[in-house]
């Protein structure tokens, strides 16, 4: 099986603290993503139990690639709305402390997991219901399928409204392409 991604758009509830630190929801229960998925409540929860088990954690990348790990997820769990993370970006990586800025000026704002489906269901919307997932890291990327969630970035610089705008001028465009 190919690993597989779903992104998920930072909402209020994701948070960059002290530039660097980073704790919000990376996919939602019950949420539609723009590729027709729905993740149901507890789809994690063996994975997490699984990488507990064998001393392993959830990798955070910079947009799903492998060779370049920014940070590490500090906690990573399931609650009743979906899979919380808690993090950091680290200060000695040159890609992390981009981030850290992208996210501040407001030009990254998404999350997307990658992971591999182990079982699914369709719903009677035709929806593909994942019920159990394989999880293998959370990414920070530039276009998340889930438009629900938005970051928030520590700190408001002057220089931050011409980045603003590049990422509303990008977002418009995504949006276009997807056809909405």
């Amino acid at each position: 099986m190919e690993l597989e991604h779903k992104l998920c758009r930072f909402e209020a509830e994701v948070t960059v603290r002290d530039g660097m630190q980073l704790e919000g929801y990376a996919s939602r229960f019950g949420a539609c993503d723009q590729g027709g998925d729905v993740v149901a409540k507890g789809a994690y929860a063996a994975s997490l139990k699984r990488l507990g088990a064998e001393g392993r954690a959830v990798k955070m990348l910079w947009q799903h690639d492998p060779a370049q790990p920014i940070g590490i997820w500090d906690e990573v769990r399931e609650d009743a709305t979906g899979l919380w993370v808690k993090g950091r970006l680290l200060e000695g990586v040159a890609r992390a402390k981009e981030a850290a800025a992208l996210i501040e000026a407001g030009a990254i704002d998404g999350l997307s997991i990658g992971y591999r489906t182990l079982r699914a269901t369709k719903n009677d919307k035709g929806q593909r219901v994942l019920t159990e997932l394989e999880l293998w890291e959370v990414s920070l990327v530039t276009f998340p399928m889930l438009p629900s969630a938005r970051v928030a970035g520590k700190g408001d610089h002057p220089d931050d409204a011409a980045w603003r705008e590049l990422a509303r001028t990008i977002e418009g465009l995504r949006l276009d392409m997807a056809g909405g």
